[in-house]
């Protein structure tokens, strides 16, 4: 497996760029050090801060390079065929580790992983624990609540997709009246947006055909949910801030940039996004509903899971590999650590020393599980591939603009999963 990771290395390395520079610290560094190739942009700042506390603390150098958003594969293929390889990794789930458990240090019996609340946050690679699961969230539609006050609803009117649309509809008629550009943002498309439909919307039809099904997996998607797919994307591209042929352009921060501006009511991301919008609004002034999906709405919860697991490069020296065990147990235990995982990432982790977190979308997200709702577990790290989300986004982005067809939605999501699954077989 290594020998194959290694081609992949090697090629990526001549297409791909760093989206950062890792500090180098000397070989003889009694404490080891720490690399961290980090999964999550919105979260650099914070990362960065918390790698320097760590290193005035303890003498430890710690690194962190945040991938381009879209781009991690392909950066951490580049830089684990260096010299100074991450120390710390991530894959998203089962279909990631496929590609880099050769290269994943066995954390049965760390301190961290007696620290999760549950095994079941434990990646594992048949009887090793590949990956350590470190953060909990949950996406759903934002709301501007104001905004929707002032078109004359409120959160109580969305009791489910029919009545989201009818709502959405008549803001989009209204919008000069309520003065907004539309009543979603933009549906960007770009690769700094488009995982929110090809991967995050996408997870809503695998749930529900999972749950149809009794599966938790599958080589052959059937798209049994596929209408559902469409009627939500079709809301986005029509009742939005722009014309549909314009979304291969419209980036996450022209999304996001809209929703703070008060340009529009709805905004589909997830509980990451509360630190950024509580710069701007108060928690008073923000919801995040389900995206209703019009199959289970009385019932349906925030779409809530993870894809994020820590890995340990098992070919790091062991000197590092130890520094990198401190430095991710250190994280999720310590004052400083876990105040800045809850506070200033607004992470949900799941170790029993978690400090509660101050974000609202957290909190919402177990109110309404509190109330009986379920939420809809994070399916797309079954997807078999990233070139089937890319086929798919291909493919939506086709459509808004008028130069596609729905069937040939369908035909990726469908066609393309069972010949990628068939290639990773």
């Amino acid at each position: 497996m290594k020998k194959a990771i290694s081609v992949l290395i090697s090629a990526a390395m001549a297409i791909s760029m760093l989206a950062g520079t890792a500090a180098t610290v000397s070989a003889d560094e009694a404490a080891g050090q720490v690399y961290y190739l980090n999964f999550k942009p919105e979260a650099d700042e914070a990362w960065q801060n918390l790698a320097k506390a760590y290193t005035e603390e303890t003498g430890v150098p710690v690194s962190v390079v945040t991938a381009a958003s879209g781009e991690y594969e392909t950066t951490l293929m580049s830089e684990m065929g260096k010299s100074d390889a991450p120390t710390l990794f991530q894959v998203n789930g089962p279909v990631g580790l496929a590609n880099w458990k050769d290269y994943c240090y066995d954390l049965a019996g760390s301190e961290i992983a007696g620290n999760l609340t549950s095994d079941a946050f434990e990646l594992k690679d048949g009887d090793a624990v590949a990956g350590i699961a470190y953060v909990i969230e949950s996406y759903g539609i934002i709301v501007n609540k104001a905004l929707l006050e002032k078109a004359g609803y409120t959160l109580e009117d969305i009791t489910g997709f029919d009545a989201l649309k009818e709502i959405a509809d008549d803001i989009q008629a209204r919008k000069d009246e309520i003065g907004v550009d539309g009543a979603f943002t933009c549906a960007g498309m770009d690769g700094s947006s488009d995982w929110r439909f090809k991967t995050h919307l996408a997870n809503l039809p695998i749930y529900y055909e999972y749950q149809a099904d009794g599966i938790d997996n599958t080589d052959a998607i059937k798209g049994s949910f596929l209408d559902n797919y469409k009627a939500m994307f079709d809301l986005y591209i029509t009742d939005s801030t722009c014309d549909g042929a314009e979304l291969s352009a419209k980036t996450m921060d022209d999304s996001r940039a809209e929703f703070v501006d008060g340009k529009a009511v709805f905004y589909q991301n997830g509980s990451w996004e509360y630190s950024s919008l509580s710069e701007t609004y108060s928690d008073d002034e923000l919801a995040m509903i389900p995206i209703y999906f019009g199959v289970d709405d009385e019932n349906q919860g925030l779409c809530t899971g993870t894809e994020n697991y820590w890995c340990v490069n098992n070919s790091a020296s062991e000197e590092d590999i130890q520094a990198t065990l401190d430095f991710i147990n250190w994280c999720v235990t310590s004052e400083t650590g876990t105040t800045a995982l809850a506070n200033d990432m607004g992470f949900v982790i799941p170790f029993t020393t978690a400090q509660e977190s101050p974000n609202l979308f957290v909190k919402q997200d177990g109110e309404y599980t509190a109330a009986g709702k379920t939420p809809v577990s994070w399916n797309f790290t079954t997807m078999p591939s990233e070139e089937w989300k890319n086929g798919v986004g291909s493919a939506l982005t086709a459509y808004a603009a008028g130069t596609g067809e729905w069937d040939e939605v369908v035909s990726a999501f469908v066609d393309g999963w069972a010949a990628e699954a068939a290639l990773a077989a």
